[in-house]
């Protein structure tokens, strides 16, 4: 196994990542009602943390503000950790993505975790005025105005290529105004950036910086054994340690009785619904499905439904699911987080086994195995 290999004795935390992928045609309130009692079921089986994505443009991804839905859950969750994943940066006044969010770790007594990134979806880029070359700058940018907010009192200045502002001239001490509140987790809440390319530029950013590396469910095993040296090699030019237990490694897997159930119902639910979905995404927008390959010179035909259930999605019983977790482990090495992805709710029981079978007998077999104990 590749990577460090006492972060393979360490125990593996579990979290879940929600894009969320629901219906075009379900009702909202009905999906966001599942998404809220998802979090409430992760808690209660012992998840870590969950992550919700934002989109603003998208029929069968509708959360356009994951703050909003973190600060809905609050109230109905005590321990697990939430955060947008991303939160979109070159979308925002960074600014104001200062504000909010510092907001909403005192709100969440310090149980918020950060994910920065760019936005990439064409049509929200439109919607905004942007153009996709910019993301990468604007979300650096926006990073460092961010951070420098939080570790700075008034006067505010920033004269940069994507924003510029200043909080100079009514600064008032005496009347408390003029001051952006920092969060209550200091210096700031925990930071990961995502990656989902070979040679990805985000991770590259995280290596320089010690953020954690969050790589997709997208990727497949010698894609994610590429994010992290893509990752290690950044933090080893900065002359930082890589610690593979900070990163966090999101995969599909949809567990069942029997592998022959787990795989038919993967193949035909909202799983397989999800790929076949992202395939149309890229087939339209980028005329290839390159993201989505092992090998680039494979023919877009031959990346499909049975090739996903080869590499992408893990489908089958605990044992099976085990099995396939550790053979992606020995070519990506090593993580500190599985991130399950969650999907729609197209058939409640199925999937509310797949959690408890997720939580309560593959995470404690897989944590059994990796420490040197026979599963």
């Amino acid at each position: 196994m590749s990577g460090d290999a006492n972060a393979a004795a360490r125990p593996i935390n579990y979290g879940m990542f929600i894009m969320p992928y629901h219906p075009s045609n379900k009702p909202l309130a009905q999906c966001f009602d599942e998404d809220v009692e998802l979090v409430v079921r992760a808690e209660e089986l012992g998840f870590d943390e969950f992550w919700i994505g934002e989109h603003h443009t998208m029929r069968f991804e509708p959360i356009v503000v994951p703050e909003v839905f973190i600060g809905r859950v609050l109230g109905v969750t005590e321990r697990i950790r939430l955060g947008a994943a991303p939160v979109c940066l070159n979308l925002h006044h960074p600014a104001y993505v200062a504000t909010r969010l510092a907001f909403l770790d005192h709100l969440s007594k310090g149980r918020l975790n950060l994910c920065f990134g760019p936005n990439s979806v064409s049509t929200d880029m439109e919607l905004y005025g942007q153009h996709p070359k910019d993301g990468g700058a604007m979300t650096v940018e926006a990073l460092d105005v961010i951070l420098d907010l939080w570790a700075s009192d008034p006067p505010y200045r920033h004269e940069g290529k994507f924003w510029q502002f200043s909080l100079e001239e009514n600064v008032d001490e005496a009347t408390g105004i003029g001051f952006v509140f920092k969060p209550l987790q200091q210096p700031y809440p925990p930071i990961a950036m995502p990656g989902i390319s070979r040679n990805s530029g985000t991770l590259t950013l995280a290596g320089q910086r010690g953020y954690a590396p969050f790589s997709a469910a997208l990727a497949t095993g010698n894609v994610l054994a590429d994010n992290w040296a893509t990752y290690a090699r950044a933090a080893a030019e900065a002359g930082r340690e890589a610690d593979p237990g900070i990163w966090k490694v999101c995969r599909a897997i949809f567990l069942a009785d029997t592998t022959e159930e787990a795989v038919k119902l993967a193949r035909n639910n909202s799983v397989g619904g999800n790929y076949e979905y992202i395939a149309s995404l890229m087939d339209n927008s980028l005329g290839h499905r390159g993201i989505l390959k092992r090998d680039l010179a494979m023919p877009d035909a031959d990346c499909n439904m049975d090739f996903w259930l080869k590499e992408q999605i893990i489908a089958g019983d605990v044992d099976e699911v085990l099995r396939r977790l550790l053979e992606l482990m020995e070519e990506s090495g090593p993580f500190g987080t599985l991130v399950l992805m969650g999907f729609d709710w197209d058939d409640k029981a199925s999937w509310i086994r797949n959690l408890e079978l997720f939580a309560n007998e593959l995470m404690p077999a897989l944590n059994k195995a990796v420490s040197g104990v026979t599963a």
